[in-house]
């Protein structure tokens, strides 16, 4: 039992004057330690936690044997090449005739976020269909960083790009990075 004790205010004698003895007082505070320890248990169990954030992606059907090759435009193509030491590199279509030539680029608003937000404006209208959207695929080199994938796929998000996909990044475009 958990006891408050206020001390003894005692009746030894001091300068001749006798005091009448008083009784040691004490609170009991078990209903206290337990009112509290309820509290926590209830707050601790009511409370919501972080929940932890993910990003939704696509797969494709593990299923899938009979994969079909899809032809599309060049010019709706926009490949970014993820590199080592932060680099990124993009460019339109096909390495070995690219519509528009391969381009060092930056991360965030000024960088690759303001390429993706003109290219889904231009590409529309340059195929003549609003529904013939930019597509682009990302392209990881193997000493890239998960941040940095991230970070696209943030760019991906933001700019609202309906159609993206994450494919190997082939030994030519490795190369790009070779200097």
């Amino acid at each position: 039992m958990a006891q408050l004790d206020t001390g003894d205010s005692g009746g030894g004698k001091k300068g001749g004057k006798v005091r009448s003895k008083k009784q040691n007082s004490s609170v009991d505070l078990t209903a206290m330690v337990d009112l509290a320890f309820l509290l926590i248990t209830f707050f601790m169990l009511t409370t919501s936690l972080s929940k932890p954030q993910s990003m939704d992606l696509g797969m494709p059907d593990k299923d899938d044997k009979n994969p079909q090759e899809i032809k599309i435009a060049q010019e709706r193509t926009m490949n970014i090449l993820i590199g080592p030491d932060n680099k990124v590199k993009t460019y339109m279509g096909q390495l070995d005739s690219p519509v528009e030539p391969l381009k060092d680029n930056k991360y965030g608003r000024e960088g690759i976020r303001k390429d993706i937000q003109q290219k889904m404006v231009s590409v529309p209208q340059l195929m003549g269909d609003p529904k013939k959207g930019l597509i682009v695929l990302i392209k990881a080199h193997k000493e890239s960083t998960y941040k940095n994938l991230v970070d696209v796929l943030d760019e991906m998000a933001i700019s609202k790009v309906p159609v993206y996909a994450i494919v190997d990044i082939t030994k030519e475009e490795t190369a790009l990075f070779d200097n």
